[in-house]
């Protein structure tokens, strides 16, 4: 068996806690159940929104719609998508939030605070973050976002090389997608050659 570096043992301590984490669990539908997939050799960060109720019940990030919308925008395969050693999915949310009237809920606001430290500093080899989604973006860019997430989107290069902000792959975003062909033209090629290039 081969033995874990102490980085990468440190790491999979920090991941058995966050998973046993029940903080919120007063204001969660169903049982506390964080969804995150990392190790401690990721060179590229995806933090999303909170897991909706399909990848709650598989326990697989990005395992919906969106998720499929986000792989094409990235070009990648699922294989790669779900390589931890390559890649961080660390969403703002880790466990499901419920629905509400206009969808999923926020992400709880005590996750990104509480966690998102503490493994940003055991994940010394990320390139690239990318922040998809509102929630992701205000927690990572905060007084640097722009007015919309439109507009934080549009000025993308203003963020790099740390961060890449893209709006949600959601299906509910077909309108956005329809009414800005700026960002497919543009912004997917910068960001697959980014994306490429912090995986290597």
């Amino acid at each position: 068996m081969r033995m874990l570096e102490p980085g990468s043992r440190r790491f999979a301590r920090l991941l058995r806690e966050v998973r046993a984490c029940r903080v919120c669990e007063a204001h969660l539908p169903n049982p506390p159940k964080p969804i995150l997939l990392a190790a401690a050799s990721a060179t590229l960060m995806i933090v999303g929104q909170a897991p909706g109720r399909k990848v709650h019940e598989t326990g697989i990030p990005w395992n919906d719609p969106s998720g499929d919308r986000l792989r094409e925008w990235l070009k990648l395969e699922r294989e790669v998508f779900y390589n931890s050693r390559r890649i961080a999915i660390i969403p703002a949310g880790f466990c499901y939030p419920g629905t509400g009237e206009n969808g999923d809920l926020p992400p709880r606001p005590e996750c990104a605070p509480l966690w998102h430290p503490r493994l940003r500093a055991l994940l010394p080899h990320i390139k690239l973050t990318l922040l998809v989604g509102n929630y992701a973006q205000a927690y990572y860019l905060g007084d640097r976002m722009k007015s919309s997430v439109t507009e934080t989107v549009r000025a993308y290069q203003e963020y790099l090389p740390e961060f890449l902000p893209l709006p949600h792959p959601s299906p509910r975003n077909r309108g956005w997608l329809k009414s800005n062909p700026w960002f497919e033209k543009k912004v997917i090629p910068q960001l697959r050659l980014l994306v490429s290039s912090a995986l290597k």
